[in-house]
């Protein structure tokens, strides 16, 4: 009897002792187990698609059907108070196409037309827009190039207005995906744009509605009128 106890004594601890050896084994082996079945998983994760290339010929086509009769054969827009768009950064012309769409930017004429446009037609578009040379355009009031220079390159301090050329660069070019570009931009429609943010009608911009907020009619078509001559 007492070597028959000492017997099962000797296999309860040989099996605990297996026990604490292969148990933290058999852990490990489903602990990687698993971290390999993440790995995988996240492997066969498809990357995000990526958008679509520009097609130009069909930027074209869709333009000169819809949009050519007031901005021009080419973007660059004979009407002072519709805008040129040629040269134009296409993020800038997209996000407002799609601001229209989505009434973010108020405009009727603008809705109706951008309404029938997929994402796809305004990539298409903005980026055959940029593609075409913008024409130069002039100042034309001698007695406000004074006044515009100064609000374009170093603000109104005493009021808190920035200078346009810190956002939309010295010569008025912009800054692509940021600032759109203004040199050589009709003075007539630049002028109804500061007016629009700082009445509140055009509400898609709180930065140019805090800026606008701030000038007069003077010196909001005095500005506008030396960006027309930017270049």
């Amino acid at each position: 009897m007492k070597l028959t106890a000492q017997f099962l004594l000797s296999s309860v601890i040989s099996t605990v002792l297996v026990s604490a050896v292969f148990l933290p084994i058999s852990a490990v082996a489903q602990e990687a187990k698993a971290a390999n079945h993440s790995e995988t998983k996240a492997e066969s994760k498809p990357a995000p698609a990526k958008p679509a290339k520009p097609d130009l010929a069909k930027g074209e086509a869709l333009f000169s059907a819809t949009c050519a009769a007031c901005h021009g054969a080419d973007g660059n827009s004979g009407t002072p108070a519709n805008p040129k768009l040629a040269q134009q950064h296409p993020q800038y012309l997209m996000a407002q196409l799609d601001g229209f769409k989505s009434g973010k930017r108020n405009n009727a004429v603008m809705k109706g037309f951008a309404s029938a446009l997929s994402a796809d037609d305004m990539r298409n578009i903005s980026y055959w827009l940029t593609s075409k040379k913008a024409k130069t355009g002039f100042a034309k009031e001698k007695d406000l190039v004074a006044l515009g220079e100064h609000i374009y390159r170093g603000g109104i301090s005493d009021r808190q207005v920035p200078a346009c050329a810190g956002c939309h660069s010295p010569n008025g070019a912009g800054m692509p995906s940021v600032y759109p570009r203004l040199s050589g931009q009709h003075a007539d429609y630049t002028v109804a744009q500061l007016t629009g943010f700082r009445d509140g009608t055009r509400k898609n911009n709180v930065v140019m509605a805090q800026v606008a907020a701030k000038l007069n009619d003077r010196e909001i078509k005095a500005v506008a009128d030396y960006m027309a001559g930017l270049r």
